[in-house]
């Protein structure tokens, strides 16, 4: 059975560290976007702002050459979306980022190497 998926609330722009400032310049000042209080249990910086109905996070990645951008897929049931995607041939990438323990989702690659997080 194909299991539900819908698009997330978070959108991630990983950045390297030496263009962090001058990014969250860009949506902070240049365009001026609304930045949001919003806390994260990841170790590295990060500048969140209100992008429509979205969170658009900026962090801050030491060691990446270019930045990435992460989308958030939701499912109704992340065990049967894992087992769905890897029987369709799609990659799991648990190994990109650690998820909170008792986190009930994963981390897929699309195959143009789009990071998806996916969770219920």
């Amino acid at each position: 059975m194909k299991p539900k998926f819908s698009p997330g609330k978070n959108i991630a722009i990983k950045v390297p560290s030496h263009e962090f400032t001058s990014t969250v310049n860009f949506y902070k000042n240049i365009l001026g976007l609304n930045q949001k209080v919003a806390s994260s249990p990841d170790e590295f910086d990060s500048v969140t702002f209100e992008f429509g109905d979205k969170n658009l996070w900026i962090d801050k990645i030491a060691g990446i050459s270019q930045a990435e951008v992460w989308l958030e897929i939701q499912t109704d049931d992340a065990v049967e979306a894992k087992q769905y995607l890897e029987e369709q041939g799609c990659l799991i990438r648990d190994d990109i980022e650690p998820l909170p323990s008792g986190f009930n989702g994963f981390w897929l690659s699309s195959p143009s190497n789009i990071i998806h997080l996916v969770n219920e």
